[in-house]
């Protein structure tokens, strides 16, 4: 159960494993929705081109947008090239890297299903029916062209009173289907082809570049996520902060207009508290709060993030920024009077 439970919270961690896992996923939901869907050919000239093909493309579609939609890191990505430069360069190098990762993984469930399809065949087989040569497979010397055209359109539709039990059905449905099916495998091995040479070769070229690449890509990527957690827990003690002052305010008001008296002493006298506003919490102390303590200097807190992120140098950035808002460490010493212009 403890190995399970670190293999878990690893996987939760890692944002490469969450990306692969839940490439995986939509790979079998991919498998079981094409096992599960029922293929009826429309078998009319018009319309099988047009049905055959967009069964076999617009799925595929919609799973990479979907393998995009939930990748974060296509959101980070556009975020990292649509920010100002501020303070920080962007690399462009990062933003390649960040882009060949997503549309891998996004394209996993899209090639799966265009795999299953054309091995399949039945896609292939409504799609280019009307397309062979119907010399090769018919004897069409007493047939008119438009009677050729129908005989093809029916040929997906074996149960059809006008192919059934022809031979020159057969025919042609053996052939897409076989056709299809090399096309399949030829991608397939095509596909497992490039993926060996890419995993054989990569160590023959210099690894630093590609281990920048990464390391940078997946800052970028918790930085952010790092940053939405710490604007969650100072909007929670922010907001916290508030509610105890409204409460503190009411009661002083209460006691003002006579409407809460204590049942010991029946004077109106309010009770005097010498408690400051920053021990109504219980003394807790948040540095963060007494750093950024209003609205006026959150919204220039986050406007200042976005427009001039902080440079990517430790010394140089605890010079530009000043003291950090890091809430593990308090940065303020308690009791201390704090200027009214705040570095962020």
């Amino acid at each position: 159960m403890d190995r399970f439970r670190m293999f878990f919270q690893h996987f939760q961690s890692n944002s490469e494993s969450v990306m692969n896992g839940i490439c995986l996923l939509l790979a079998a939901v991919t498998v079981k929705l094409y096992s599960s869907f029922d293929f009826n050919c429309p078998c009319l000239a018009r319309y099988n081109a047009l049905y055959g093909l967009g069964l076999l493309l617009t799925p595929p579609l919609a799973l990479f947008l979907c393998g995009l939609l939930l990748n974060r890191q296509s959101v980070v990505m556009v975020e990292e090239w649509r920010r100002p430069v501020g303070h920080r360069r962007k690399d462009l190098g990062i933003i390649r890297y960040m882009c060949s990762s997503v549309l891998q993984r996004a394209m996993v469930a899209p090639l799966v299903w265009i795999l299953l399809a054309l091995l399949d065949g039945k896609c292939f087989v409504c799609a280019f029916s009307n397309s062979v040569d119907p010399g090769k497979f018919l004897d069409s010397a007493n047939m008119t062209s438009s009677q050729v055209q129908l005989f093809l359109a029916k040929v997906p539709c074996k149960e059809d009173e006008l192919v059934r039990d022809s031979p020159a059905r057969k025919a042609v449905s053996r052939y897409l289907r076989c056709l299809s099916q090399a096309i399949g495998w030829s991608i397939t091995l095509f596909l497992i082809v490039v993926a060996f040479l890419a995993r054989c070769l990569r160590p023959c070229f210099d690894q630093t570049v590609f281990l920048q690449r990464r390391y940078w890509s997946n800052y970028v990527d918790l930085e952010q996520k790092l940053f939405d957690e710490t604007c969650c827990e100072h909007a929670r003690d922010f907001a916290h902060r508030c509610v105890l002052h409204f409460f503190a305010s009411m009661q002083s008001e209460l006691w003002v207009r006579g409407l809460h008296r204590d049942p010991a002493d029946q004077s109106l006298e309010p009770p005097k508290s010498s408690e400051s506003p920053e021990d109504l919490d219980g003394g807790s102390g948040k540095a963060h709060l007494r750093a950024v303590c209003s609205r006026e200097k959150m919204d220039h807190l986050l406007s200042t993030w976005y427009s001039n992120k902080p440079p990517l140098d430790l010394v140089a950035s605890s010079r530009h920024w000043g003291a950090s808002l890091n809430h593990r460490v308090p940065m303020v010493v308690p009791r201390t009077r704090l200027s009214q212009h705040t570095d962020v």
